[in-house]
């Protein structure tokens, strides 16, 4: 290319000293011309280029899955993805199916109103998924950390609580009761537990220990028990509840330990995690608290300076986070339905979890919808959450196949 310009530059150069007359403007023009057809006959050699690439059947990057599938997402089942709930009943009837058609909600939690046996609860996971109809499966969720928070008793033999395995000081049965919990829930059909407890000094047996290392180290192994069986987990309650002292299904209670303690104990399970596991494989799940020397005004939940500036850029975690159950009293008492799904999701949570009041669930989705068509929350940041909610299901649909 710079061959022929150069070549061209001294034809219009010559010619100009030649011209007796020292008229200069035609060979400017010619000069332009001669350029123009230099680029044009460029062009052809590239497009010749071009052509001998595919003629050859070069390899071509495919298109990733997760973006395949988000590309052909409506808004309405994007918003959906973004919405886990609790339902009532042990089998579909019309509520869940008008919920799981209007809503497109892309999770369930199951609570002892909706389990009654083994069998029962993988065959209403499985209506559940065929009601859908969605393009990825649903996340059929529990609460199964063992001790005072276990489900179906009756028919699902809990872990010990957190605490009498902290006490017992071997590690390596964290890792052992969580896989074989992971195993049990798995063959009833559920494909995700919030376990383990990450907080540190709990007063109510959901704790390993108040001590930060030795809870780090439980925790750890236990993370690593349902990554072994296959079965994604969830760290809560982020940045740590062992501090609290007001139950926050009541209402809402304040932390006043500062960043630097934060950051030495209660944050340090939650660090270790983040550093070691494959973040696409585990949810975090954050509290309701507040965390003065984090954000004196709002609750964790509804804070960007803890869920995007410290759980994102600080600590660097990728996955998918998801919000406490917004019917709780530290929420639910103090903001509006209309107004707790987009205060969440503009503070950097990807999934809003809603466990038993069907009139907040449609609120929370309906005002994110809203915020959306209107400018207030960018088409950018749902597909953001969205993605990090694809990359996690689409590790169901290999394990399914």
């Amino acid at each position: 290319m710079n061959f022929i310009i150069a070549g061209m530059e001294n034809f219009c150069y010559n010619t100009l000293k030649r011209d007796k007359d020292g008229v200069f403007v035609k060979f400017k023009i010619l000069s332009l011309l001669m350029i123009i057809l230099a680029l044009a006959i460029l062009c052809g050699c590239d497009s010749n280029v071009t052509k001998d690439v595919k003629a050859r059947n070069l390899p071509v990057e495919p298109p990733s899955p997760v973006e395949e599938i988000l590309k052909n997402m409506s808004l309405k089942e994007k918003i959906g993805q973004m919405v886990m709930i609790g339902v009532y009943g042990n089998s579909i009837n019309d509520d869940i199916r008008f919920l799981l058609a209007q809503y497109h909600m892309g999770g369930i939690i199951f609570f002892d109103r909706n389990m009654d046996s083994k069998a029962q609860v993988r065959k209403f996971a499985e209506d559940l998924n065929l009601v859908a109809v969605e393009k990825v499966p649903l996340f059929i969720a529990v609460d199964e950390e063992g001790g005072i928070v276990s489900r179906m008793k009756h028919d699902l033999t809990p872990p010990p609580s957190q605490e009498e395995i902290g006490y017992g000081g071997n590690p390596a049965d964290a890792f052992n009761y969580a896989k074989l919990n992971a195993q049990n829930l798995k063959d009833i059909g559920i494909n995700l537990n919030f376990a383990p407890v990450a907080d540190v000094g709990t007063q109510d047996t959901r704790s390993f220990s108040s001590d930060a290392e030795i809870v780090a180290e439980f925790v750890s192994n236990a993370a690593k028990g349902y990554e072994d069986a296959g079965l994604f987990y969830c760290l809560k309650h982020f940045p740590g509840i062992g501090r609290g002292v007001v139950d926050s299904h009541q209402d809402v209670s304040t932390i006043d330990a500062s960043k630097e303690i934060l950051d030495a104990e209660d944050l340090l399970p939650f660090k270790k995690i983040i550093a070691e596991q494959d973040n696409s494989k585990f949810m975090i799940m954050v509290s309701h608290l507040k965390y003065s020397a984090l954000d004196a005004e709002n609750s964790a939940t509804l804070s960007p300076a803890i869920m995007t500036d410290l759980l994102r850029n600080e600590l660097g975690f990728t996955g998918v986070v998801i919000t406490d159950d917004l019917d709780m009293g530290a929420i639910a008492n103090h903001i509006d339905a209309n107004d707790i799904g987009v205060q969440a999701v503009l503070a950097g949570a990807d999934i809003l979890l809603s466990c038993h009041e069907y009139d907040t669930q449609q609120k929370i989705y309906v005002s994110i919808l809203n915020a959306v068509e209107s400018g207030e929350i960018s088409q950018e940041r749902i597909d953001e959450s969205v993605r990090r909610i694809l990359k996690m299901k689409l590790e169901l649909t290999r394990q399914n196949k």
